[in-house]
């Protein structure tokens, strides 16, 4: 089968901003559509939120992983559609095979609290953030030098 190029795999980010925290180590384009996965990463007074879409996908065929302690990756597969020697294809669009993101996390977050759920193929990631303690203050009266 001729290679076709993929909607996911060919569509590139046309931002130029740079995203310190943000950083892809995915498989080859050759061998992954997926690898351009969209992901939307925003960040509340309480959270930092990751929003991927995933369509088609099932939560079983998606890893949500902690690498060194700081690194978000959100990987996974989606399998190559079974093909019958009775079909005639007109057009492959939909990509298949293996992709992976990856995020540096700031250090105020709570590792130990992140949260993933799945919702008609998009995936959300909530990774809370520390609260930052506002220092006590004590008011000292002042008194007359007499």
């Amino acid at each position: 089968m001729a290679m076709i190029p993929s909607f996911f795999g060919n569509q590139r980010n046309n931002s130029l901003v740079f995203d310190p925290f943000s950083f892809d180590f995915g498989f080859p384009q050759e061998t992954s559509a997926l690898v351009n996965t969209r992901v939307d990463w925003k960040e509340t007074p309480e959270a930092h939120v990751f929003k991927a879409d995933l369509p088609g996908l099932k939560k079983e065929e998606v890893k949500v992983e902690i690498e060194d302690g700081r690194v978000l990756q959100i990987s996974g597969e989606r399998s190559v559609e079974k093909e019958d020697k009775n079909d005639t294809w007109h057009s492959v669009e939909r990509s298949s095979g293996k992709f992976s993101r990856r995020f540096r996390l700031p250090e105020n977050v709570k590792m130990d609290q992140i949260k993933a759920s799945m919702d008609n193929g998009v995936l959300t990631v909530t990774v809370p953030k520390l609260e930052i303690k506002k220092p006590d203050v004590k008011a000292i009266d002042i008194s007359d030098s007499s």
